[in-house]
């Protein structure tokens, strides 16, 4: 009989296991524990992410219940003890290095040819409350910050980090990898004017909200030929400098762009974009919701809000398979060639892990073989009775 994948197995295969084990091995994955090996883990916090799990006796029960997938997946039966270890001690950098090469993979399938260069940049808290005693309050929550980079356009997100709550978001902003020709948007909380010239320094633009307190003079004022956007209206657009200290060093040029949404709240937006019109620069800064609703979408449909472990190392973890996960469906659906809503198709994979058929058909039901009719036998044929 013709062997074929589980779901399961299917949505893990753009992950090569060649490149996986020289990771591993590069950054010692498997020091401490060799039984459960970075593979296996890696695959059970998946898993628990996919079918909503929540505990590690749960997740236990559910993976050695499925022990005869073990060998196809290459994984072993889990022992709750031995995965509490592993969350303890496996270094992130393995999970960390495993969505950035997932994430290159998805921009090469939902790139668009002759498609704007946009990245959205943001982060959402994860609240930890009495959970930790080890977790850092910022004044609003005590917990960590996840870290996204998010391309609207292939809605695949590009970079993730983490951090403390307390750790201001432009700290790891400064550290994302800027690419030329790219525009950067993102809120007043990312206000560093030196990450600015190296934005612009990297041959890219940046969209973003001027705080109250930064001074701006006009310096020539640009003619607005179309001032009606989608939900507001442009008031004015100047080209301006820095009056602020420090003056001398910001030399880049700068435009100054005050719009009033429909809902009469005004706001007024910074960039280094001379080219598009402003309308085009205050629709850019209107797509930067899309990173909230990444955001919400991951927190309503992958676990990120109950954990397998209260250790930091545990949490982080954690969530980096969530992003591995959500990268998993994204190209899964893009490969299948799907048409159906992101949130079912994720529903539909939950309740079929383990089924064996291809994901192109997760919404069709099972096939099954028709029972042949009975043959019918001739009125003239002779029939045997036996006593």
């Amino acid at each position: 009989m013709r062997y074929s994948d589980s779901i399961l197995g299917t949505i893990l295969k753009p992950i090569s296991r060649r490149w996986f084990d020289r990771l591993v091995d590069r950054e010692d994955g498997d020091a401490y524990d060799k039984t459960f090996d970075s593979w296996s883990h890696l695959v059970a916090l998946i898993y628990a992410q996919l079918s909503g799990l929540c505990s590690l006796r749960g997740l236990a029960a559910s993976w050695n219940a499925n022990a005869h997938h073990h060998y196809h997946l290459g994984v072993s039966k889990l022992a709750r003890s031995t995965l509490s270890d592993a969350n303890e001690r496996r270094p992130p950098s393995i999970f960390q290095e495993t969505f950035s090469q997932l994430s290159g993979l998805a921009d090469r399938l939902t790139r668009k040819e002759g498609g704007e260069m946009v990245r959205l940049i943001d982060a959402t808290p994860v609240p930890l409350g009495c959970v930790v005693d080890w977790a850092k309050r910022n004044g609003r929550i005590r917990g960590l910050k996840m870290h996204v980079v998010y391309d609207p356009a292939a809605d695949n997100p590009t970079f993730v980090d983490i951090s403390h709550a307390n750790v201001n978001d432009i700290e790891i902003g400064r550290t994302v990898p800027l690419e030329a020709g790219c525009t950067y948007v993102f809120d007043k909380g990312y206000c560093r004017y030196d990450w600015w010239i190296s934005i612009d320094q990297a041959g890219a633009g940046f969209v973003t909200r001027m705080k109250t307190s930064a001074r701006f003079r006009a310096q020539r004022w640009r003619t607005v030929k179309k001032a009606k956007g989608d939900g507001f209206i442009i008031l004015d657009d100047a080209e301006v400098k820095l009056v602020s200290k420090g003056d001398s060093k910001f030399d880049i040029p700068m435009r100054r762009i005050r719009l009033k949404r429909d809902d009469g709240t005004k706001i007024t937006l910074l960039t280094n974009d001379l080219v598009r019109s402003a309308v085009q620069i205050a629709a850019l800064y209107k797509a930067r919701w899309q990173i909230e609703l990444l955001f919400r979408w991951i927190k309503q449909h992958l676990k990120i809000r109950s954990f397998l472990g209260r250790n930091q190392n545990a949490i982080r973890l954690q969530l980096l398979a969530a992003m591995i996960a959500y990268l998993l469906l994204r190209i899964a659906a893009r490969l299948s060639c799907l048409h159906i809503p992101a949130i079912r198709f994720a529903e539909l994979l939950a309740a079929r892990l383990f089924s064996r058929f291809a994901v192109a058909d997760i919404d069709k039901p099972n096939r099954s073989n028709q029972a042949s009719p009975a043959p019918r036998h001739s009125p003239n044929q002779m029939a045997f009775s036996y006593a």
